[in-house]
């Protein structure tokens, strides 16, 4: 069980054990819904839209790549497709191991890189995973767990975009 794990580690993101000394102080939060995906009207790159549940006027937009641009888009047309994409086997080999994704965190912004974290429960404790907001997002629409955004993460937007 410890082996396939750490596989499942390594194949979905690097392991980042949240200690002590990093809860420290919990920081500011706000749950997200995601809008949808557009293309960037000056590149035309994919972008995903997110903004808060409760404060409307909280947005984040990301540049993401095409195939994760497909990959949360299929849920949020409710469509299945007939072999399963990256994110689908993900959450079935958490789900094999007896784990469940709990929610995901959009944890930071730093150079134009947006950071996020995939907390999962796995027998009795949680393990938080270092992951590309993307992959974030779409596991998270798929396991129809919350979204949330901290604080640092809506501190120097890529782009407004209406």
């Amino acid at each position: 069980m410890k082996k396939t794990l750490s596989l499942l580690l390594f194949l979905v993101a690097v392991p980042l054990w949240v200690g002590e000394s990093f809860a420290a102080e919990p920081l500011k939060t706000q749950e997200m819904e995601v809008l949808g995906v557009a293309a960037d009207p000056q590149s035309g790159q994919p972008l995903v839209l997110l903004r808060g549940k409760e404060d409307k006027t909280r947005e984040l937009t990301m540049f993401i790549g095409p195939f994760e641009a497909q990959s949360i888009m299929a849920p949020l047309q409710r469509f299945h497709p007939p072999r399963p994409l990256t994110h689908d086997l993900m959450l079935s080999v958490i789900g094999k191991l007896k784990a469940k994704v709990k929610r995901v965190v959009i944890t930071d912004l730093k150079e134009n890189t947006y950071y996020a974290l995939v907390h999962l429960e796995t027998g009795g404790s949680e393990v938080t995973l270092d992951s590309r907001p993307s992959d974030a997002i779409a596991l998270a629409l798929r396991a129809g767990v919350p979204i949330f955004a901290e604080e640092r993460a809506f501190l120097r937007p890529l782009r407004e975009f209406h």
